[in-house]
């Protein structure tokens, strides 16, 4: 962090647009506004190219179906910091989702990741490992992960 800089300048918030994830959007945008910061908001389309055991096919309808939906997404997260007075941008990646997230936060020299906890436990976690664990591990910068009220 240099000087003349907060702490937070832009925050990358990874979303699917679920439920489960709407708190940590919520928190994402909460601690953006809190010290002015930037939005980036990513959705990441993961195909069976990527990882096969994902429910996006090779079907390029398919594709295109996950990808207006992760537009959609984006769109409400960018709209939502908007209209609290903030900068966003909303992108729409394909890949494996933790190393997207990432690469994302690298290549735009973000501060920080608010992402949900997926909630997962037992033995799909163990074998699978869950994005936010990924995330967490990989990222140089602070990850912070967000439960939702379901977990």
């Amino acid at each position: 962090m240099s000087i003349g800089r907060s702490m937070y300048d832009s925050i990358l918030i990874p979303t699917d647009g679920s439920d489960r994830g709407a708190a940590a959007v919520e928190h994402g945008i909460e601690l953006a506004a809190a010290f002015g910061a930037t939005v980036h908001a990513i959705y990441v389309i993961e195909t069976k190219a990527h990882y096969p055991f994902t429910s996006a096919g090779h079907d390029p309808t398919e594709v295109q179906e996950h990808r207006d939906y992760g537009e959609k997404t984006v769109e409400a997260v960018v709209e939502d910091a908007v209209d609290r007075g903030l900068d966003g941008v909303g992108v729409v990646k394909s890949g494996r989702v933790a190393q997207e997230i990432v690469e994302y936060a690298e290549d735009h020299t973000l501060d920080a990741i608010v992402i949900g906890a997926q909630g997962r436990s037992g033995l799909d976690r163990y074998l699978i490992g869950g994005t936010t664990e990924k995330v967490v591990r990989t990222a140089d910068i602070p990850v912070i992960t967000v439960r939702s009220d379901e977990d």
